[in-house]
């Protein structure tokens, strides 16, 4: 490799690190903009959250079912990372679960804005759902088992369950200010406890 190779190489690294952390906080913002005002709020809101502009968001996802589904992958490996992080920070193996499920909560009120955008046989929806239950399911089971050998859960809930559990609590979430899915599925998180 040439020296001008080796310097264009060293140049475009940082470009692309900053790009990911630019693309990285974008996407942080659009979901906490679809968990608070659902997937159909304005692109400039999601701009003003990630401080850019909205032909920003536009170059990065043409379409709005492009950012969605972008949000959607993003808040999965979200979920999938927060797991063993969160079980080395918290106070407790049942402290980690509880604010795991709260970041699935919040995954799935976007997710469920994402069934509006794609249809279910949809090819890239199925796709997307098993990419879903591949990454968090595993994630789930581990925090499940924690809790439960450390004596703070009840054991044998399956992690598909307590994932179903939760996903049935989130429908409706997105279209009624008055109900907290979030509260809710704390409450059934509480409800593992062992007695």
């Amino acid at each position: 490799m040439s020296d001008d190779e080796q310097g264009a190489e060293r140049t475009a690294r940082p470009r692309r690190a900053d790009a990911r952390r630019n693309q990285k906080t974008l996407l942080d913002a659009a979901a906490a903009v679809f968990v608070r005002s659902g997937v159909d709020a304005p692109v400039r809101d999601i701009a003003a959250a990630a401080g850019v502009g909205t032909g920003t968001i536009y170059r990065h996802f043409p379409t709005r079912a492009d950012l969605i589904v972008a949000v959607y992958r993003h808040q999965i490996e979200a979920c999938a990372e927060a797991g063993p992080a969160l079980l080395e920070s918290a106070a407790s193996p049942h402290a980690a679960l509880g604010q795991w499920i709260d970041l699935f909560v919040d995954f799935l009120v976007t997710k469920h804005g994402l069934a509006a955008v794609l249809r279910s046989d949809d090819p890239g929806f199925q796709a997307l759902h098993a990419s879903f239950l591949d990454r968090l399911l595993p994630v789930c089971a581990r925090l499940l088992a924690a809790a439960a050998e450390a004596g703070e859960i009840r054991p044998g809930l399956a992690a598909y369950e307590l994932m179903r559990g939760v996903g049935n609590l989130c429908i409706g979430a997105d279209s009624d200010d008055h109900y907290d899915a979030r509260r809710l599925a704390g409450l059934l998180v509480a409800g593992l406890r062992a007695s």
